[in-house]
């Protein structure tokens, strides 16, 4: 499955988003050979979700950006989120609220941050802080630019208290998200997601990759990778996250605790009870 590693951005590495494709098939002969992967992924992905869940000692944070329509949600439905819930859980960062204003920009993030065992998806993250704040002109640049460094040594502590984490970026292509909001306008059951804004916000369309490429250059620890994952097709999307995920849980090595009963006792109780039923 070297395919999987394919996306990730080098530690040292320019990146210019307009030279990596957004539709891809890697190694699969289409979508239903992807799905198969990626349902293989899931089980995989389940079973160390659980191991990692009782061992109580690793934690991991998976954090998605993409532009409107690239798909964090059927992601996050189709593979993410078929973890179990009691281990895992998903944290949307929208406009921050007024609360949330009055502190500094991390602070919102940081107890959202998984606790040992456990596992975080942030769909949308602190990443919004130099993506959004910087093109939309919200704060200056004076501040926006120092946050980089603020970002890393957060990363680095969630690094050094025992969490791994995955950062994705899913790349779509413009003509991709358009197809994509013109199927929302004809299926009713998705036009609660219609918003002028993701038509205006296609303006600043390269504004927005310039700013994604600063990120990757400013904040791509080798202990904290970017992965930049062609989004154009879903189930390439789907089976490429997945793969990223188990081969990471995999590098984890969750252990169940040992055995600390006596199992010739408890056998021994289970027989009792057993023939109590039978009598």
């Amino acid at each position: 499955m070297s395919f999987v590693r394919t996306h990730q951005i080098k530690s040292d590495a320019k990146i210019c988003l307009d030279d990596i494709e957004t539709r891809c098939k890697g190694p699969f002969e289409g979508k239903r050979q992807a799905r198969q992967f990626t349902e293989e992924m899931n089980r995989e992905i389940r079973d160390l979700q659980y191991r990692l869940f009782v061992e109580g000692k690793q934690s991991l944070l998976i954090v998605l950006q993409a532009p409107d329509a690239a798909g964090k949600d059927g992601l996050i439905r189709k593979v993410l989120g078929q973890m179990n819930p009691q281990g895992c859980r998903t944290y949307p960062f929208k406009t921050p609220t007024r609360k949330e204003r009055e502190h500094d920009f991390l602070w919102r993030v940081h107890h959202c941050t998984p606790a040992c065992g456990h596992v975080s998806i942030f769909n949308r993250s602190h990443y919004e802080d130099v993506l959004i704040v910087r093109v939309e002109d919200l704060v200056p640049k004076a501040v926006w630019s120092q946050r980089y460094e603020i970002i890393n040594s957060f990363e680095r502590n969630l690094k050094a208290s025992g969490t791994t984490i995955l950062k994705f970026y899913l790349h779509i292509s413009k003509e991709e998200q358009l197809s994509r909001f013109q199927k929302r306008l004809e299926n009713p059951q998705k036009h609660w997601k219609l918003n002028v804004a993701d038509y205006t916000v296609r303006e600043r369309w390269q504004e927005y990759r310039e700013a994604y490429e600063d990120v990757f250059r400013n904040c791509n620890q080798a202990d904290a990778p970017w992965f930049v994952i062609p989004a154009d097709n879903k189930w390439y999307r789907d089976a490429s996250v997945a793969g990223v995920v188990r081969d990471t849980l995999l590098r984890m090595n969750p252990q169940l605790p040992s055995v600390e009963v006596d199992l010739d006792e408890i056998r021994g109780y289970y027989e009792q009870e057993l023939a109590k039923l039978k009598r």
